[in-house]
């Protein structure tokens, strides 16, 4: 596609979770937690209000008629203002911080004072029916590959509840702070949008102040092409998919559009909706038959002029009538037929015939019908009957999730700006110049790669490693106060680390002081580095000991390395013809003799560790 052409327009809202000590509104831990730990459950039953405007929000309107009843489930780390049984605390001063450095970052202008608004949610993410969200920062840009990319606002706001199945949600992640970033609609391709998505993300993460791994940050997408209609799509949880996800609603939208010029070249329109249950009492079809045993009707929407329409497809795995079917779910139907498709699914061809004799449809019409209850089938055909209006107009408005495989599926209708009103139960925040004068603004990832490899001789791949982990600040900690290689620094933070978090170990219980108890031992000599993951995986277990305790357990005691490793040095030398012919078989009668001199005074992977080295060193040599 051209996407000039087609006059595509895309902005992006990211929301990041911040790396705090509290929550955004309580002091509670800022902590995710297994579903299975859950101490306490309650239920909520939540209603949408009028704003401040007066008037009720259309996406909350349309959640509230779904009349769901949501259920909570609460932990030992959450509190009786997550289940708003509580007035909230001030706004956390830490998270308030963070916004105004990433703000700073972004060249926006930063409020006078910071007043904190509800913004009506009934969609079950929050006990309250609201969310809390305050404006920190306006009119902003970043620039992408030499073109501003304007910043209208960022907020800072607190997390939504975690849905765990159904109508059921983990209060866990509720409250958790989190800035909400949106751009203008200045991206003009799918590349673009994944660019200055990228752009963000390191602005972000060059802070060292947000949460990072699967679900901490979110990016919805709001897209539209000429003649098309924004289209908000929320839950973009891989960069990698933008691309496709923005080419797949450009290419959705374009075929609506093709959509309507057809419809309104043939004449269409929505016609009458009859029940058609005596036509199918006698019908081979079991979704029909049993709906219909179970207490339901059938009924038919005549639409003129829309065959053929209904099976045309918007994208892969997406056609228009699939657009129709979720409507109907989301008021509750399993689903629906339509005369694209049929005969199929048990429905006969004369059985198709008698429904059409019996609607008056003529060849280009279409006919589509669902068996449910009366009241879920009356209301689902209400909202299928508004679904064909839109076609007639092009491109409607609405909230889209995406899914795994790129393409996007109906939410809710596009909220408005009649959802949001004051919060009273926090008092506002005044920004003094001496707050934004203690922001010290940090350096750039992409920076920081470059310093590396200069500064301290790290090659490509390792600066790039060590510059875009979170680790960066306690790489550079560490380099700085000890005498220790950077490339061995990098190694166990990038490589070791890792390595033994998938073998089991809790590595999150061991605390950046940890750390630098660690390396400077290591640039002591009170190990070697071979030791190394067999030192943190213990201490893994340990947290609470010092290092000391975990090097004693080992049988690692003082010079103990030091011996080791000149011993086994002299040994390999002595024998290196024996080394020469046996290869890597040397390996076993050498460990025998180590291990009878530093048996119960160094571990055994340990020694294995050096002595392979050693044999190696001399194999390497000829």
């Amino acid at each position: 596609m051209d996407f000039k052409k087609l006059g595509l327009r895309a902005g992006l809202e990211i929301h990041q979770q911040l790396k705090t000590k509290e929550k955004l509104f309580c002091r509670c831990p800022p902590e995710m937690r297994d579903f299975e730990e859950s101490s306490y459950q309650f239920f909520r039953y939540l209603h949408a209000t009028p704003s401040e405007l007066g008037e009720v929000d259309v996406a909350a309107e349309e959640e509230v008629s779904l009349r769901r009843k949501y259920s909570y489930f609460g932990y030992d780390s959450t509190c009786l203002i997550e289940n708003d049984e509580e007035p909230p605390k001030e706004l956390d001063r830490e998270s308030l911080e963070i916004a105004l450095m990433i703000a700073k970052m972004m060249n926006m202008q930063i409020v006078d004072q910071i007043h904190v608004m509800r913004k009506i949610v009934v969609d079950g993410s929050n006990t309250t029916g609201f969310q809390r969200t305050a404006l920190i920062a306006l009119d902003g840009y970043i620039e992408v590959d030499g073109k501003k990319i304007r910043i209208p606002s960022l907020c800072l706001e607190e997390d939504a509840a975690q849905r765990i199945e159904g109508d059921n949600f983990s209060l866990d992640r509720l409250g958790i702070p989190l800035v909400e970033i949106s751009t203008a609609p200045d991206m003009e391709s799918p590349e673009e949008v994944r660019k200055v998505a990228e752009r963000i993300g390191e602005i972000l993460r060059s802070t060292g102040r947000v949460r990072r791994g699967l679900g901490t940050i979110r990016q919805d997408v709001n897209v539209s092409i000429s003649d098309g209609a924004r289209i908000e799509i929320k839950g973009v949880q891989e960069l990698e998919m933008l691309e496709e996800i923005v080419r797949l609603e450009a290419k959705r939208q374009l075929e609506l559009l093709r959509i309507r010029d057809e419809l309104r070249r043939r004449g269409a329109s929505v016609g009458d909706v009859k029940e058609v249950t005596e036509l199918f009492k006698n019908t081979k079809s079991k979704i029909l038959r049993r709906k219909v045993e179970e207490g339901g009707i059938v009924l038919a929407l005549l639409l003129r002029g829309f065959s053929g329409l209904l099976g045309r497809e918007l994208i892969p795995g997406l056609r228009f009538g699939t657009e129709i079917a979720d409507r109907m779910r989301r008021r509750g139907a399993g689903g629906c037929f339509h005369t694209d498709e049929l005969p199929g699914y048990g429905i006969t061809e004369d059985e198709v015939t008698k429904l059409r004799e019996f609607m008056n449809a003529q060849e280009n019409d279409a006919i589509l019908i669902i068996a449910e209850k009366r009241e879920i089938a009356e209301k689902a055909m209400e909202a299928a009957i508004k679904r064909c209006k839109e076609a007639l107009q092009g491109v409607p408005e609405e909230t889209r999730r995406a899914m795994e495989d790129g393409t996007t599926r109906y939410m809710r209708p596009l909220p408005g700006a009649a959802r949001m009103y004051p919060e009273t139960d926090i008092p506002p925040v005044k920004i003094t110049r001496e707050m934004l004068e203690n922001i010290k603004i940090p350096e750039l990832i992409s920076e920081a790669e470059e310093r590396f490899k200069k500064e301290y001789g790290l090659n490509e791949e390792l600066a790039r490693k060590i510059a875009r982990s979170e680790n960066r600040f306690l790489f550079e900690r560490v380099v700085k106060e000890f005498e220790i290689s950077p490339q061995l620094v990098v190694r166990v933070i990038e490589e070791i680390i890792p390595q033994i978090r998938r073998e089991g170990a809790k590595v999150e219980s061991l605390s950046e002081e940890h750390f630098m108890s660690f390396f400077k031992a290591m640039s002591e000599g009170r190990f070697a580095k071979e030791a190394s993951d067999e030192i943190l995986m213990k201490w893994c277990e340990k947290p609470e000991n010092d290092l000391t305790e975990i090097l004693e357990e080992l049988g690692i005691k003082g010079g103990t390395f030091e011996e080791l490793k000149k011993f086994v040095k002299k040994l390999v030398e002595e024998r290196k013809d024996f080394v020469k012919e046996r290869g890597e078989r040397a390996f076993s009668p050498l460990m025998g003799m180590v291990m009878k001199e530093f048996r119960g005074k160094v571990d055994g992977k340990i020694v294995s560790e050096v002595l392979k080295e050693e044999i190696r060193k001399v194999l390497e040599e000829g």
